[in-house]
């Protein structure tokens, strides 16, 4: 079956189970997860049962992402978003993100930004329809930290697609009747560092790590040039 046919199939199995009112407006794949997109985002965050009952009944991870259109302005959400957190938090900084419909709040207290049982984050979202993620503010001012932040910030459309692209791969149809798994090593067995290993099956290959052997100045880098990894 086409991927197409698959997120098709998957978008009516998820409408079948939504409650009276509920609406999703499309359905795409990112990474291992199933993600939503609905123009009621207020109403997911009122019910915190609608997307757990949805992953046990469809048997996958889920996450919901609001349509653009529903979402209040930067403006008006940080007015909305100071009031709902208490001070105490002391919020540094908000950095929205239209594409995921996410706002990234860093506070030196994330815990009272997310409130009991996430009860703050699901009132935010309620009030602006923006999906609050919530990150601490380094305790002592880190350039490697605000360089990482502003990195994934600024690569957030470049991550997605590949996310897109990765997720629609792993729920394809398999292609071969051949079932096995075979793990190669490549580095990180009896030392420390350059942890490096290639995950094979019949239709794909994923290297997971690749470190590097700071202690050592002749085997840094993992064996990326045994005939197993190429073309990787």
């Amino acid at each position: 079956m086409p991927i197409e046919d698959v997120l098709l199939d998957l978008k009516h199995k998820i409408e079948k189970n939504l409650p009276a009112g509920v609406t999703i407006t499309d359905v795409e794949f990112e990474g291992p997860q199933l993600v939503l997109y609905t123009e009621e985002p207020r109403k997911f965050a009122d019910d915190g049962n609608i997307i757990r009952n949805l992953a046990k009944e469809l048997r996958t991870r889920i996450a919901m992402r609001p349509d653009p259109r529903v979402l209040a302005t930067p403006e008006d959400s940080i007015s909305i978003i100071e009031e709902v957190v208490p001070k105490e938090s002391v919020i540094s900084s908000y950095y929205f993100d239209p594409d995921s419909g996410e706002v990234i709040i860093e506070a030196e207290k994330p815990g009272l930004v997310i409130g009991k049982h996430g009860a703050t984050l699901r009132e935010i979202t309620k009030q602006i329809g923006w999906i609050p993620k919530v990150v601490r503010t380094p305790p002592i001012k880190s350039r490697t930290v605000k360089n990482i932040r502003e990195f994934m910030r600024n690569n957030l459309k470049e991550r997605k697609e590949i996310l897109k692209t990765v997720g629609r791969k792993i729920h394809r149809e398999c292609t071969s009747k051949d079932q096995w798994v075979r793990v190669t090593a490549l580095g990180g067995c009896k030392e420390v560092g350059r942890s490096c290993f290639l995950l094979s099956t019949p239709e794909s290959r994923i290297l997971i790590d690749c470190g590097v052997n700071v202690g050592s100045d002749e085997n840094m880098t993992p064996f990326l040039y045994v005939p197993e990894v190429f073309p990787l």
